[in-house]
């Protein structure tokens, strides 16, 4: 490409020699090579700048955007957590006036240091979130008194607990042994309670659960005890216990209290349960059982028909059939028996309880019997 080149040139009839050597000719040609290059590198250089101006651009667009869409999203979530605050500070208030209503005024109990400690705990909580985020600052009172309400029910239920514990004592009875009777069958498929991993609960509605259940236990067992008239007439011909036999002469236990009466007098249960027996037995002639639930058992003696059949369940109160003399009997009479696990035990602690103890076990047949107790499947499986 590069060698020595000549030209001719003419001009008024002279001729001259133009000559162009190939070291100038390189020298051109990497010039003009070299200035092309370097003008094609600074158009690339600023091609690619801007190019990336425009993509930093484009990010910062895109960041902003990103932003303001958190900054709305950030006020939609305020606003929101204002919306469900007030809610359910609404839906406490209502719950707190229906306790107290239905629950009543507890009496302040000594709380304990941990409790004190909790609560300062609590408080400092509800401080550090009221700092940090003051939208949530409701949220963080309002567990406060869901907790303090917490609390309030339980002292509630376990203030019931003792007057049922009370009220069973007074019918001669140990509530520790029967309301362990009461827990002994249960049973069911498991379904947790949560769906998530941790199955525990808040330590005090843990605490809670724990005295609700144990005064549910010990009233149904309160409502289970016999404390009903057996019979309208009030004319006791034979104690329980020691006595003459009526046809030997012999000493014998008597194993119930007999209630004198005309015939066709109307026996009533003396408690809710299930028949067990309805029929003839030996001694007793025509007979009623009903079983109550743990271990309690009351029987209806000589009667004169009976207007029940076994496997029924009935309540308080319910007609069971009429007095009258059959089996081994001198006379118009109901023979009355109170059972615990098979043995008899005196019936009068029961037909003599006196007005607060049936008031307690009216209040708890009223829990037991509520409409929203039951759609909830309180009998256990």
């Amino acid at each position: 490409m590069f060698t020595d080149r000549e030209f001719f040139m003419r001009s008024h009839g002279q001729v001259r020699f133009l000559t162009i050597s190939a070291i100038l000719q390189k020298r051109v040609f990497y010039t003009v090579a070299a200035a092309l290059g370097f003008w094609l590198l600074i158009t690339l250089a600023m091609m690619v700048n801007q190019l990336t101006v425009t993509g930093e651009r484009m990010a910062l667009a895109q960041k902003e955007a990103e932003v303001n869409s958190t900054e709305s999203r950030v006020a939609d979530y305020k606003a929101s957590i204002e919306d469900v605050a007030a809610d359910l500070k609404q839906r406490q208030d209502v719950l707190d006036q229906m306790t107290e209503q239905f629950v009543g005024e507890q009496p302040e109990a000594a709380e304990s240091s941990a409790q004190k400690q909790t609560d300062e705990q609590l408080s400092e909580n509800t401080r550090k979130i009221s700092a940090a985020f003051p939208e949530a600052a409701r949220l963080a009172e309002l567990e406060a008194r869901q907790i303090k309400f917490a609390r309030r029910l339980t002292m509630a239920a376990i203030q019931r607990t003792q007057q049922a514990e009370e009220a069973i004592r007074k019918f001669g009875l140990n509530p520790e042994k029967l309301s362990k009777n009461s827990m002994a069958a249960m049973g069911g498929p498991l379904i947790p309670f949560f769906n998530g991993k941790d199955q525990h609960l808040h330590p005090t509605l843990e605490r809670l659960n724990l005295a609700l259940q144990r005064m549910d236990a010990l009233e149904r067992t309160l409502i289970a005890i016999p404390s009903g008239k057996p019979s309208s007439t009030g004319m006791i011909s034979s104690s329980y216990g020691y006595r003459r036999d009526p046809f030997t002469g012999g000493g014998a236990m008597h194993s119930g209290i007999d209630f004198k009466g005309p015939r066709g007098l109307p026996i009533l249960a003396a408690a809710g349960g299930k028949v067990t027996h309805a029929g003839w037995k030996s001694g007793y002639g025509k007979t009623v059982e009903i079983t109550h639930g743990n271990g309690l058992m009351t029987r209806y003696a000589h009667l004169s028909k009976i207007g029940v059949t076994a496997g029924q369940k009935i309540e308080q109160g319910i007609q069971l059939g009429a007095m009258g003399s059959t089996g081994r009997s001198t006379g118009t009479h109901l023979h009355f028996e109170v059972r615990l696990n098979g043995r008899a035990i005196n019936p009068r602690p029961f037909l003599e309880a006196n007005t607060d103890v049936l008031k307690i076990k009216a209040i708890a047949r009223q829990r037991a019997n509520s409409p929203k107790r039951n759609e909830s499947g309180a009998d256990r499986g």
